[in-house]
């Protein structure tokens, strides 16, 4: 996506999360950045241009305050600290708190204001929002599969609210979707594995953020073989990059690779 220059809004952005990094790209604004979080992936060359000045829950405020800012974004009440110390010393802070799929695209919205690209934003996002019902249309009346999310291994953390939404979309029912909405992982914590059992899931989906997902050890827990998604091998990992930024990944190939994984099952065993 292109998007001409304009020279107001901020000209020296940090972005302590990835999700904004990748929208300021989309949008043609990378000249704006001047500072990444150290795990940004997408897109991988920002990676490269800029300098990495932020952890997730830590930051070098030194590093970011040397860097000129006129603004910086960040997300969720994990990073108050780290925006706390921005803001005594001066800094323009705004902490995005997306927690669903349409808090996302309010973000994506308001960034793209932010930046003189308030049009292109909103062509993008009616363009996903588009092709989001389109594909919630096509999985109307096909046999859903019930999916257990699962966000971290020890202990077991179940779906958040947007991820929850993506798997609906995608054609599947959360099997703990009733703690999609708490915001806080330790809140969704799913404190007996064997509940996980009890629920029989056709398939889990693995997002362990910062750490490779293992399905042999997932197939290996106590009890777990008797579930469909074991038997049926049905154990998928789904890059946290993809799917646990809200951001513009998860609107796209982090459900996606959804729908593809449901797709499959719909047609092997719905």
């Amino acid at each position: 996506m292109s998007s001409a220059r304009r020279d107001w809004g901020p000209q020296r952005v940090v972005c302590l999360t990835e999700e904004t990094t990748e929208w300021l790209y989309l949008l043609g604004q990378s000249h704006r950045i001047v500072g990444v979080s150290g795990y940004t992936v997408r897109p991988p060359q920002a990676r490269h241009e800029k300098p990495r000045v932020s952890a997730f829950l830590s930051a070098k405020i030194d590093k970011i305050l040397a860097l000129e800012p006129d603004a910086v974004f960040g997300f969720s009440d994990l990073q108050a600290d780290i925006a706390s110390q921005l803001v005594r010393a001066g800094v323009q802070v705004t902490v995005f708190n997306q927690r669903s799929v349409e808090q996302i695209f309010a973000m994506l919205a308001q960034v793209a204001a932010m930046v003189g690209c308030a049009e292109a934003g909103l062509a993008w996002i009616t363009q996903r929002q588009q092709a989001l019902a389109q594909m919630q249309a096509a999985s109307r009346g096909m046999p859903r599969p019930k999916v257990f999310f699962e966000e971290w291994d020890d202990p077991l953390i179940s779906a958040i609210q947007w991820v929850s939404q993506l798997l609906e979309i995608a054609g599947a029912d959360d099997c703990f979707g009733e703690l999609a909405a708490r915001s806080l992982g330790r809140d969704r914590i799913v404190a007996d594995p064997c509940e996980v059992v009890r629920r029989a899931p056709d398939m889990v989906f693995g997002s362990w953020c910062g750490k490779k997902f293992r399905p042999e050890r997932v197939a290996a827990r106590p009890g777990w073989a008797a579930t469909p998604a074991v038997q049926h091998g049905e154990l998928h990992e789904i890059k946290s990059a993809l799917i646990l930024q809200p951001g513009p990944a998860a609107l796209t190939e982090g459900v996606e690779q959804l729908r593809q994984h449901i797709q499959r099952w719909q047609m092997l065993y719905g």
